[in-house]
């Protein structure tokens, strides 16, 4: 083993919250089908509607609900390439030194939450306890954990942007009696609750005076407690400057308008101006990392205007569920990313059944200065038709584009490649209306309908591959079981995980245990075949994987948080057309027997292209400055161009499946100057002008796995109108050069280790705990100077225990000195064992010719390294 000991935090968590009381177009008759979709439903299945009109405008779009608590655990866990496109609007972290939990200090990850865009950063104090339920040692010990929390922030740059939480769910620590029936009960609670609440407010207030504060924070809406909390609040000139409430079964997506009516009402009753609401935990295990169930919620947020900040059910630096590793997304984060380009006003919506959870909800918005709306559905596999009405034509003119893009759930570990268009269609208004039908719709996905002017021409059709999905309960099963997850029916099963179709095949434990699976391909070819599955073991596993019976060969599963904390794995595999059988199974006669087990979900099968190629278009890119949109041509794409000068920017979050070279390139026409591409911050190339004419340039570029920032700009004098970024390729390797880390130099305890799943079947561990304790790769090559990709491949798995609701997951930490210079600090995200690699990658300068690469930790210890990889950023 690996395991390396390490001194325990003080007062080590022992929590989590008990949650009590929880009260070409889109033909009518057409499936979506594509790379990640899922399959269609029954044909059963009646069609609905769901009604946008963009004649009522229902205020600013707020984007309010993308917070999490606990969604960050370290400065660069999740990365900044993960953070910065969300434009998150709220966080909540621990208190400076909490005990709750090992990492999400607000001191540490505030940094890269403000650098990144953040708006307002929550705090809740009694995390200063290691105890759930927090232990009650009296007010005066708790005043001075509000002294240490308050001071620590008040001494920063960023404390304006703090709000501080004084009681996190009172109802369920120290007044319990807060949701008695019983009046005495109550009647004391509610006493204890006030008095004390005066008390912390004013020590706040005390220790700094301009803080923010917010309240009460309970686990469930309770209008009694706030008709009384805000009439004492009010009466003593202590009303909080935000009001923060839980939401947290799935009943609460029928009931929260209700409750936010009602409480609404209570403040009006007393004659109190409207205070903003966060509901600062909200949704349940099943919702997290499906795009058809947060949809469910942001749309209910959304059209109440308030902030809500998804919970902390697993562990802490995944934004609740929505990323993988350091940069790499899953499918809810991309829902966030739509999420976070609505612009403009939000519009009247009208769904099927209002209040009806899980059902089909959404958000519209209309922006009329880029002359764009979008409409983002989601949570039902039932047809819908999405019927648009009072289209502005003085905006859209007499003809519109739509593009429809859908959105698969990926697990909450699964990466996940960027939506699939599906569909592109000019549309004339009648009476100003549209009708754009959804079909072959699935629950647990997301549907994005964008809607521009059709200024002239064609927009090309998506290529939309063949795609399959098959589940694992409805597959031959030998020796194993079907066991049902997360379903929704109460709050207990809402607290399972979410899997599709909510079954999944478990205890594959026999030498027959085997999955068989009957699959169809329309055509001969190479297919991704794409296993969903759960692994709990503590290290990597394997399943025999035969086709049509023959040609066994082993598959590894990395492994998960638990067994139903779904990823995926991706095997190329050759089928000819029409019916074939897919195995997964335990042993084989050629092969032997696999290593550990692993949980099935389903499989997916979607034909590779022969030249894959992602567009961007630059309508929907992230923008800064005040560039034009202009529709005059619709262009490949549909959706028009940008018309930029200097000053003016377009940023792309460009996926990469694999770490390797991708050719990047932009279609524009410029005139006056150039324009330069940067990619994460460094210009990267720039590109002359192309006198008016309409050009493509292109570069190879190193991207790395996950989300890569590439930014477009006139330099000064130019005018670029630009139409998309395009990420052409798969990965390719050539030009990287691989260093294993037992063939570097080793310093004091450092040592290389055997491990069957390291490349080479070697790491190097025990590197840091002292300054003595160093790995240094002597010998990487430079051709030229300049900016390379270094990707380094580690292990660690640190934990400070765990409960029922948080596995407390911890990242380790390295610097690293290019050329004995200035060292810069790595954050390495716990990878779940010590036999599973993941990597984290950087940029540095390295000269020509030989150069070295030192990593230490004089403090703790490092992660196990298997090897770094060495790449010109340009290729």
């Amino acid at each position: 083993m690996s395991f390396r000991t390490r001194t325990p935090q003080a007062a080590p968590p022992s929590r989590r919250r008990t949650r009590s009381r929880l009260s070409a177009t889109l033909l009518a008759a057409a499936a979506l089908v594509g790379a990640g979709l899922a399959v269609p439903p029954p044909a059963a299945a009646a069609s609905q509607t769901f009604t946008v009109d963009l004649g009522t405008t229902t205020g600013a779009v707020l984007r309010g609900s993308n917070g999490a608590l606990y969604g960050q655990s370290d400065d660069g866990v999740p990365g900044d390439n993960l953070l910065a496109p969300l434009k998150l609007t709220t966080g909540s972290q621990k208190p400076p030194n909490g005990a709750q939990h090992p990492g999400g200090d607000i001191l540490q990850v505030a940094p890269s939450f403000f650098r990144n865009g953040g708006g307002t950063m929550y705090t809740n104090i009694q995390d200063e306890y290691s105890d759930w339920p927090y232990q009650n040692n009296g007010i005066d010990d708790y005043l001075t954990q509000v002294d240490t929390a308050v001071n620590a922030v008040k001494a920063t740059s960023y404390a304006a942007d703090v709000v501080f939480v004084p009681f996190n769910e009172p109802d369920g620590n120290w007044y319990t009696g807060l949701g008695s029936s019983t009046s005495s009960t109550y009647a004391s609670a509610l006493s204890n609750f006030e008095s004390d609440w005066s008390t912390v407010y004013a020590r706040i207030k005390a220790d700094y005076p301009a803080a923010k504060i917010a309240g009460p924070n309970t686990a469930n809406f309770n209008s009694k407690f706030f008709g009384d909390f805000l009439t004492y609040a009010k009466a003593n000139g202590q009303l909080p400057d935000v009001f923060t409430w839980h939401e947290l079964g799935p009943s609460s997506l029928a009931d929260y308008r209700s409750h936010y009516t009602a409480y609404r009402a209570l403040e009006t009753a007393r004659g109190i101006s409207a205070i903003p609401i966060n509901i600062d935990e909200y949704a349940n295990r099943r919702d997290l990392s499906v795009p058809g169930q947060m949809i469910q919620w942001a749309s209910m947020f959304e059209d109440t205007k308030v902030y809500a900040q998804q919970p902390y059910w697993d562990i802490a630096g995944n934004m609740s569920g929505n990323t993988v590793h350091t940069n790499v997304p899953n499918g809810s984060w991309w829902f966030w990313h739509w999420y976070a380009g609505m612009t403009g006003q939000t519009v009247k919506t009208t769904p099927p059944q209002l209040n009806v959870q899980d059902t089909l909800q959404g958000i519209a918005s209309l922006d009329t200065g880029r002359k764009q709306a979008q409409v983002i559905v989601g949570g039902s596999a039932t047809d819908t038709n999405v019927v648009i009405n009072n289209i502005p034509s003085a905006t859209f003119g007499s003809k519109v584009e739509v593009t429809v893009q859908a959105l698969d759930w990926s697990g909450y570990e699964g990466a996940s490649a960027p939506p699939q268009t599906v569909s592109r269609a000019a549309y004339t208004p009648s009476g100003g209306s549209i009708t754009v039908p959804l079909t072959g719709l699935n629950s647990m996905s997301a549907y994005r309908i964008t809607v521009t002017p059709n200024g002239g021409g064609t927009a090309t059709a998506p290529g939309v591959p063949s795609y399959s999905s098959y589940e694992a309960e409805n597959a031959a099963v030998t020796d194993g079981t079907v066991v049902t997850q997360a379903t929704g029916d109460s709050y207990a099963t809402a607290q399972l995980y979410a899997t599709s179709g909510t079954k999944d095949v478990g205890y594959l434990v026999n030498s027959d245990s085997k999955v068989v699976f009957t699959v169809s391909v329309p055509s001969a070819g190479t297919y991704n075949l794409r296993i969903f599955y759960g692994n709990e073991n503590g290290s990597p596993s394997q399943q025999v994987l035969r086709i049509d019976g023959a040609n066994p060969q082993f598959v590894a599963y990395p492994s998960t948080l638990n067994w139903q904390y779904r990823s995926h794995v991706t095997v190329p595999v050759t089928l000819s057309a029409g019916s074939h059988t897919v195995s997964l199974a335990v042993a084989d006669s050629t092969l032997g027997t696999s290593a550990g087990q692993v949980t099935l979900d389903k499989i997916d099968l979607t034909a590779v292209p022969s030249t894959p190629e992602t567009v961007y278009e630059a309508t929907l890119a992230d923008v800064g400055g005040s560039p034009a949109y202009s529709y005059s041509d619709v262009g490949e794409t549909g959706t028009g161009r940008l018309v930029m000068v200097s000053g003016d920017k377009a940023t792309f979050d460009a996926y990469a499946p694999t770490d390797g070279y991708y050719t990047v390139k932009t279609d524009y026409s410029s005139a006056g100057g150039s324009t330069a591409l940067a990619l994460n911050g460094t210009t990267v190339a720039t590109y002359g002008s192309s006198g008016g004419s309409a050009t493509t340039s292109g570069s190879r570029l190193y991207l790395t796995a996950g989300i890569n920032r590439i930014a477009v700009a006139p330099n000064s004098g130019t005018t670029l109108t630009l139409r998309d970024l395009k990420v052409d390729g798969a990965g390719d390797t050539t030009g990287v050069t691989k260093y294993e880390a037992e063939n570097a130099t080793l310093a004091g305890a450092a040592k290389a280790q055997s491990d069957s799943w390291a490349s080479g079947g070697k790491n190097v561990g025990y590197v840091g705990g002292s300054s003595a304790n160093t790995l240094t790769f002597g010998s990487v090559s430079a051709a030229a100077a300049g900016r390379y990709t270094v990707v380094v491949h580690y292990a660690q798995n640190d934990r400070a225990g765990s409960d029922s609701y948080n596995t407390n997951v911890e990242s380790r930490t390295a610097q690293l000195s290019v050329n004995g210079g200035t060292a810069t600090t790595l954050t390495f995200r716990n990878t779940y064992s010590w036999n599973d690699y993941w990597t984290l990658p950087i940029t540095v300068g390295l000269s020509a010719g030989t150069n070295t690469l030192k990593f230490s930790n004089s403090s703790s210890w490092a992660p196990d390294f298997d090897y770094v990889e060495v790449a010109p950023v340009n290729g």
